[in-house]
């Protein structure tokens, strides 16, 4: 039985013990997650800890009908984002503000483009066999070691590592013909 499967079924059970092992499971990660876009532990720690607040509070977990972890990964990483945002707006007085560094860095056509990438590679990884994609998942994403994913997937490291070669693979293919690759 996957993670998943197993979280369902402890929230059909027992709403606190669901909380509670979800909890568990994705802390760490989820805070690994934040941290590579906030680059400070207690930001991200007190991103995540907001997530789980606003998802227990909220009762969110009944509306969710794909998957737990998809979702507290994307709303950590707008949550992280919103925090860049905020910050920004917060801690540059205008009169100190390089205009040619803030367009440079924050210019629109390449966030529309790198939307329109991180879109489209959500969308291959998305058809990648359940294996390859949850060994590229834990890879790239919650930055797992082969090892570790070897153990998690009852699988040999040569074959994580193959799972992955595939996965990049076939990224690279899809994505040859992008404009930024």
């Amino acid at each position: 039985m996957n993670d998943e499967c197993l979280i369902q079924s402890a929230f059909a059970q027992n709403t606190k013990k669901g909380c509670e092992l979800l909890f568990r499971r994705y802390y760490a990660n989820l805070c690994n997650h934040a941290l590579r876009f906030v680059h400070s532990r207690e930001v991200a720690e007190d991103i995540v800890a907001e997530v789980f607040a606003v998802f227990i509070q909220n009762r969110t977990f009944e509306q969710i009908t794909y998957s737990y972890r998809a979702y507290l990964y994307k709303s950590v990483r707008h949550r992280a984002y919103n925090y860049l945002k905020w910050n920004l707006n917060r801690t540059a007085p205008l009169e100190g503000i390089n205009m040619q560094a803030v367009t440079s860095a924050y210019n629109p056509f390449e966030t529309l483009h790198f939307n329109e990438l991180y879109a489209h590679v959500e969308q291959v990884v998305e058809q990648l066999p359940a294996q390859c994609r949850r060994a590229y998942v834990l890879k790239r994403v919650e930055g797992k070691s082969l090892e570790e994913i070897a153990t998690e997937l009852e699988i040999t490291s040569k074959s994580v590592e193959a799972l992955i070669t595939r996965a990049l693979s076939r990224l690279r293919s899809k994505l040859k013909n992008h404009c930024f690759m």
